[in-house]
């Protein structure tokens, strides 16, 4: 694909050195600068397409009525609608950093944006059909919106709607909501009440009944209404002070007084106050839906469990969109038209059983490495003859409420001419929720100098306040023992208070940050662990358990350890193995990635370096003799074991069939079954030279076959 870079000044309102970004600008086809692109650059534009016969564009503009102009000048040059794509030079750059720095940085910016479209992914898309039947709780105004193309189910939750008009095309269920189960095209929604549907609204119930405790429309009993002679009025006996439930089913819900148990809510299941935007979404989806398919799913590597045993739980966990269950203690399923792409299941996935198709880590693997100058190239220089960026800070900024806060706060500089700060290299991910420590130890791996997390803090809309802290204290604990020091941040830039962020983020690029001994420039992940293994590892590349350990042996040619057990790395797990071990093989029958293995010579060995520390094996262990413990050994590494990747973690005998000669079990676990059942089995072969426990399976069928005939 033929690509052309295409660079603005905005009329002089950005201060970057146009021909020190265009001297700063790799592997694409052709690289021109204009003072005003998107007017009177686009003639230029327009001829530098047609003669180098681009099929891509990258053009430094956020403005969207710019971007407008310049996807037209594409779209008459016969180029794919989405083949225009933007960098953002202004608000988060030249209007908050010096022009040294932001010329560095919008080089670095259209050299990512190329590195990104290289690993872009082929579109696809998931669809799920539904019908047009939708349950709104006590808001008439909402039900009375949707009617005209709803099947609309008021649920009056207990209060009393006689004086309400324009319900007559509603159907009306009388009783409290007590629990709503299930997801978008197939609610359930409990209800319950003290009137029965034998009701036939005679208003006996209302006019006899405690003041304040009687509905009449729809007619319903408060829980707390006294028992009395009041309730032998009804003709039809249809008043149950014990209360009664039924369910009812509708496609999707408005709740305003309700609570998702999802935290980041769900599709098709609205809470909160409702206003034309709930409207129009709930319209949108009468019928069914079609949306891009987000997750790269691959369930053979998941490591849930598929032995009656919980294993990993990581995305069910993680989801705050009740897009992942587990329908049976040992198996996981993806809803993925509910999937919101935060990416929240993906970067607690260990094995690779679940990735965002876009951005793909490959993808946020080769944008990182694009943005990182060798520090020996010096980067790009300004008329200073200094360095644009010193300290190198690879920023992953949320999508979402992060970068429209950090676009105002561009906007809010120009205003006041006195708010700046370091100019971090951002990387767009849908949510912070997708970063793990998969992808900030890449990043240092690949030379940057520290990692900022740039999320929406309390705002989040999939995981609330502060939702990286955890990983961030984690991280640190890592780098530190890895002797790199505290080099990862979370950061929520607030509404109208850019100060606050400024100052935050400065304190940790200027005051925090060393430079880095990992060099930049020279690194390209191949997101794996396991290169020039005889037997690779099955798992998908860039998995988070392939990906980081990949990234820490890179930081280690480079770096001196403090500590040989790296603490703070999740997917790492030590196995520790007590004398109550019987060598049975359930440990290695659950394992699911093949990282423990029992030999002939009663050993257990393990193999750290595929371990993701699922917890499978601990769980199912039946002497709970197995005890596994967060952290990453190096010294259990093979290349610090002269290339044996194999550790033994306990060793016993193993017991060897008397006929055949065969080793079949330990004899710890012989021993402990005889004195089990020993008795039970006494006298089945009063002829035999040996215990049956002595015997393997096979010899022991043939030895009992023998004894039967001879009886």
């Amino acid at each position: 694909m033929d690509t052309g870079a295409f660079v603005c000044s905005c009329g002089g309102s950005c201060d970057i050195d146009l021909e020190a970004v265009r001297d700063g600008v790799d592997d694409v086809d052709v690289v021109a600068s204009s003072e005003l692109l998107c007017q009177d650059g686009l003639a230029g534009m327009s001829q530098v397409i047609e003669e180098y016969d681009l099929d891509q564009v990258i053009a430094t503009t956020p403005e969207p009525s710019c971007q407008d102009r310049i996807r037209g000048l594409a779209d008459e040059h016969g180029l794919h609608p989405e083949a225009s794509v933007f960098v953002d030079h202004r608000e988060t750059n030249a209007w908050v950093h010096d022009e040294a720095a932001a010329t560095d940085k919008t080089a670095r910016l259209i050299n990512a944006k190329q590195a990104g479209l290289r690993e872009e992914a082929p579109s696809r898309t998931v669809s799920k059909d539904a019908g047009n039947r939708v349950a709104v709780v006590g808001d008439p105004g909402a039900a009375r919106s949707l009617t005209d193309d709803a099947d609309v189910t008021f649920i009056a939750d207990g209060r009393d709607f006689a004086d309400v008009e324009g319900l007559g095309d509603v159907t009306m269920e009388r009783g409290r909501v007590v629990d709503i189960e299930g997801s978008y095209g197939e609610y359930e929604l409990t209800l319950e009440a003290r009137v029965t549907d034998d009701c036939i609204d005679c208003m006996d119930c209302v006019r006899e009944g405690p003041d304040g405790m009687v509905t009449e429309f729809p007619v319903d009993i408060h829980p707390d209404a006294p028992d009395g002679e009041w309730t032998n009025t009804c003709p039809t006996d249809a008043i149950d002070l014990g209360g009664v439930t039924r369910t009812v089913e509708v496609d999707q819900v408005i709740y305003p007084g309700g609570r998702d148990n999802a935290r980041g809510g769900r599709l098709g299941f609205y809470t909160g106050p409702v206003d034309a935007g709930t409207i129009a979404a709930v319209e949108s989806q009468l019928g069914g839906i079609e949306k891009p398919q987000f997750l790269d799913l691959d369930m053979d590597v998941c490591a849930a469990g598929a032995s009656s045993q919980e294993g990993c739980t990581a995305c069910v966990d993680a989801c705050p969109h009740g897009a992942v269950d587990r329908p049976t203690i040992d198996s996981v399923e993806f809803d993925e038209t509910a999937c919101e792409n935060c990416g929240a299941c993906t970067s607690a996935c260990p094995t690779g059983a679940t990735q965002l198709r876009e951005p793909s880590n490959r993808r946020l693997a080769r944008e990182v490495e694009a943005l990182l100058e060798d520090d020996a190239d010096g980067g790009l220089l300004s008329r200073g003859d200094s360095r644009g960026i010193e300290t190198q800070v690879v920023a992953f900024v949320c999508s979402e409420y992060a970068a429209e806060r950090l676009r105002a706060h561009g906007r809010k500089a120009v205003r006041s001419g006195d708010l700046d700060y370091p100019p971090i290299l951002p990387v767009q991910v849908n949510c912070t929720d997708t970063v793990g420590e998969a992808h900030v130890m890449h990043a240092l791996a690949a030379g940057a100098d520290g990692v900022a997390i740039v999320g929406c803090g309390g705002s989040c809309l999939h995981s609330g306040p502060d939702p990286k802290q955890e990983l961030v204290d984690r991280l640190n604990q890592a780098t530190t023992d890895l002797g790199l020091g505290d080099r990862v941040g979370f950061f929520a830039p607030e509404a109208g208070n850019p100060e606050a962020f400024v100052e935050s983020l400065s304190g940790f690029v200027e005051f925090g940050l060393d430079e880095t001994p990992v060099p930049a420039g020279d690194y390209e992940a191949t997101g794996r662990s396991d290169t020039g293994r005889e037997e690779p590892r099955p798992n998908p590349d860039f998995d988070s358990h392939g990906w980081t350990l990949e990234s820490v042996r890179t930081i280690l040619d480079h770096a001196e350890p403090e500590r040989e057990v790296i603490r703070g790395l999740k997917d790492f797990g030590v196995m520790d193995v007590n004398d109550a071990c019987t060598l049975t093989p359930t440990c290695t029958n659950l394992c699911p990635t093949d990282a423990i293995k029992r030999t002939g010579q009663g050993e257990l060995a393990f193999n750290h370096a595929d371990c993701v520390n699922c917890g499978l094996c601990e769980e199912g262990c039946p002497e709970t003799a197995i005890t596994m413990h967060d952290g990453l050994d190096l010294s259990l590494l093979p290349e610090n074991r002269g290339g044996e990747a194999w550790v033994t973690v306990h060793e016993g005998e193993m017991l060897e069939c008397v006929r055949c000669g065969k080793p079949f079990t330990s004899v710890a676990s012989a021993d402990k079954i005889e004195d089990e059942v020993g008795d039970q089995v006494e006298g089945l072969a009063p002829d035999a030279d040996h215990s049956v426990f002595e015997y393997c399976s096979d010899c022991r069928s043939r030895l009992l076959f023998d004894q039967g005939e001879k009886r």
